[in-house]
């Protein structure tokens, strides 16, 4: 029989377990039945258990409301794409000023490339593309469950990348939610192309802290390998406390540079930016310095790209979806937000 110490706080051991398993039980589900629609739906059950709000925009009532790109990615699907919206507050700090955080997570169902199709053996695990908007999911259940006192908003740009006769293609121009026009270098660079609307809306709210989860690049892969996130941001303060949170709880995260000069190679002929550069360098970066285009008002933002999976299994840690550096932001949240939130380990 586990018997805890009198020191553990077993309610945040316990609200930390269901958030993990949310998010690997989203990831390990078969791309079959964990498509946008039902990715929207699963966003409905933890926006009514903890008492918020969920709203959807569904097809081309994208093309109405100005999601032009979360639209353009998810069209050839039979599963339309969407833009879930979650919002909550507590309800005992309704008349007080508190802090914006919104979350944002890539929602790309299954990846199969587009027309730039991947091979059979990198789509193989492509129903773990919709990570980001597990982690999403996962990290606000956490927010919620604990009540801290904060004003949250998650954004989830749900779609399946498939191919049919209206597929966005390579070198489309499309003009994105912000005003930019994209060049698209690469159907299978699709997920900071829904993710630069979402973070347009996500930006126009002006919060305190914005943070956005995304399998995004192969690049922090090879870089970091599959068990180290990612990040970026230009806050120099956030990235100190990230550290030492990532430190703290055992959940690695590692700080990659917003390295400007680099945005040289986003440069298009015909179009304000090119989605996918043609380089072989640099390319997790190149992707963090494109959705920095679209993150203006917001005084702090954090770009996380991860891995999301678990490629063997270890204790504690089977092989399979994988929640990544999510103990490491709740932790940061629990301390920034709530002085009274007790941690483990902590006094």
């Amino acid at each position: 029989m586990l018997s805890l110490p009198k020191s553990v706080d077993v309610a945040h051991v316990a609200r930390l377990a269901r958030a993990i398993t949310l998010v690997r039980d989203l990831i390990n589900t078969p791309a079959g039945d964990m498509l946008p629609s039902h990715l929207a739906k699963e966003a409905a059950k933890v926006a009514k258990t903890h008492g918020a709000t969920c709203r959807v925009i569904t097809g081309n009532e994208l093309l109405k409301k100005n999601y032009p790109l979360v639209h353009a990615v998810g069209r050839a699907s039979a599963d339309a794409p969407r833009l879930i919206d979650l919002f909550w507050e507590p309800k005992a700090a309704k008349e007080k000023k508190l802090p914006k955080v919104t979350i944002v997570g890539k929602g790309v169902c299954f990846d199969s490339g587009g027309l730039d199709i991947k091979s059979a053996g990198n789509m193989q695990l492509m129903k773990k593309d919709m990570g980001g908007a597990a982690h999403a999911l996962g990290l606000a259940l956490a927010i919620m469950d604990a009540k801290l006192p904060v004003r949250l908003r998650v954004l989830i740009p749900a779609v399946e990348n498939a191919i049919s006769g209206n597929a966005f293609r390579p070198l489309d121009v499309i003009r994105s939610r912000k005003g930019l026009s994209i060049e698209i270098g690469n159907t299978d660079a699709e997920g900071r192309l829904i993710l630069a609307d979402a973070l347009t809306e996500a930006d126009g709210d002006k919060p305190d802290l914005l943070i956005d989860f995304a399998t995004l690049t192969g690049a922090a892969r090879v870089a970091l390998g599959t068990d180290m996130p990612a990040f970026f941001t230009h806050d120099d303060a956030l990235a100190t406390e990230i550290a030492k949170e990532s430190a703290g709880q055992a959940d690695p995260l590692w700080r990659l540079p917003l390295h400007k000069p680099y945005a040289r190679a986003m440069k298009s002929a015909v179009a304000d930016l090119n989605s996918a550069p043609d380089s072989a360098y640099g390319g997790a970066i190149m992707a963090a310095l494109f959705l920095d285009s679209f993150v203006e008002k917001t005084k702090s933002w954090v770009h996380i790209d991860l891995m999301a999976w678990n490629l063997a299994s270890r204790p504690g840690r089977p092989a399979g979806g994988e929640a990544m550096g999510l103990r490491a932001l709740y932790s940061l949240l629990a301390r920034r937000y709530s002085a009274r939130q007790s941690l483990r380990g902590q006094k």
